[in-house]
């Protein structure tokens, strides 16, 4: 059996930072806005600006392309660098997501197979992370939906984090032919013990905001369904602290009827979600910011960045290489299964077959991938 069904992209991509870059409304892209500084009564400040780089593609969860990783470059250097600008404000656009990582279309269908290209990639993403941690401006994560994957390694590269409470926080890499070394391996033991960030760096499992928040990955997160006028919590996740099985429950998904009945719930009312008090929480920061020695609130703030930096630093490059060369198997097998989800019904491949065949000493070829992929349900 061989895999001509698979769709491939065979269109050369420019990882040139020459080319120019276009912030517009179209997606996929990154937009870029300098919205006037408001004080806490909400009038205009004169002459102060606060950056907003949004990444627009939520009809892929906001997961950048290499032109998008291009654009937030871009936007954080074009931020840094401007006089006027007290804070960035790096967020999603849309209900559903912030940021769920790296086009898996684009990784299937172009880089997959492509080693050296994906490597070319990896320059661009590790310039994204620099450009984030670089910045001469504190940046504020505003996490408006799901922060997964490359999605959660970029939020956490920023300076604060304020979340939606319907948000979700993870990585995906293990499951789908790669692994968390676009900053997670490195920032979530700063963040986390050392226990809790294996764990959610190799298992897949995602954490709620409330969780993230009670492990003290973000800073606070907030409702933003809003029925009859009321704030309501995220209906599927436990936000009273009790003890079951001795285990403190707080933060955890809610299981059986009672998750389900109310993911139909936000399933209803998340499309009308309202960011009013995850605006408010994002202008209260800004404040706090703006009423700061620039020079002095930037030094404090790269002095608590040169941790993060360290360990990325040391990392980066290796990992690079790694994941450009793990594009000729695992990364092929894991993208290429998610990206034909839609075809086969599955988005994992059969990792029990895959494993033994490792253990027959298989050739790692089209056959022995075809072995291991979903069929078509045609």
């Amino acid at each position: 059996m061989t895999l001509e069904w698979m769709p491939r992209d065979n269109e050369q991509k420019d990882h040139s930072l020459h080319t120019s870059v276009h912030w517009d409304t179209e997606a996929p892209g990154v937009v870029y806005e300098k919205r006037p500084l408001t004080d806490p009564e909400g009038n205009v400040v004169d002459k102060l600006y606060v950056s907003w780089i949004r990444l627009n593609n939520p009809n892929q969860y906001n997961s950048y392309t290499t032109g998008m990783v291009k654009g937030v470059i871009a936007g954080f250097e074009n931020a840094s660098l401007d006089r006027s600008v007290v804070a960035v404000v790096f967020t999603g656009i849309g209900p559903y997501a912030f940021c769920t990582g790296g086009n898996t279309k684009e990784y299937s269908e172009f880089y997959s197979l492509r080693s050296d290209e994906y490597g070319q990639y990896m320059e661009l993403f590790n310039h994204m992370v620099d450009a984030i941690l670089g910045c001469k401006k504190p940046v504020i994560c505003r996490v408006n939906g799901m922060r997964v994957a490359g999605g959660q390694e970029i939020g956490m590269a920023c300076d604060i984090s304020i979340s939606s409470d319907l948000a979700i926080f993870g990585q995906a890499g293990p499951k789908h032919g790669s692994a968390p070394d676009g900053g997670s391996s490195d920032f979530l033991p700063w963040y986390l013990g050392i226990e809790d960030a294996m764990w959610n760096c190799v298992s897949c499992e995602m954490w709620s905001a409330y969780k993230v928040k009670a492990k003290s990955v973000i800073s606070k997160c907030v409702p933003v369904l809003k029925v009859g006028g009321e704030w309501v919590r995220n209906p599927m996740v436990i936000t009273d602290r009790y003890v079951e099985d001795g285990e403190i429950v707080y933060g955890e998904f809610k299981s059986g009827n009672e998750f389900q009945e109310a993911r139909t719930f936000v399933k209803e009312h998340q499309p009308q979600a309202d960011f009013e008090l995850l605006d408010k929480e994002v202008d209260k920061i800004i404040w706090t910011f703006a009423n700061l020695f620039p020079g002095c609130l930037i030094k404090s703030v790269d002095g608590i960045r040169m941790k993060k930096k360290y360990f990325w630093d040391i990392c980066k490059n290796g990992n690079r290489h790694w994941l450009a060369a793990n594009m000729g198997g695992e990364a092929f097998l894991g993208f290429g299964a998610f990206n034909t989800k839609k075809i086969t019904g599955q988005d994992t491949i059969d990792f029990i077959k895959f494993r033994q065949n490792i253990a027959d000493s298989k050739t790692w070829n089209m056959e022995m991938f075809a072995e291991v992929l979903g069929k078509p349900k045609d």
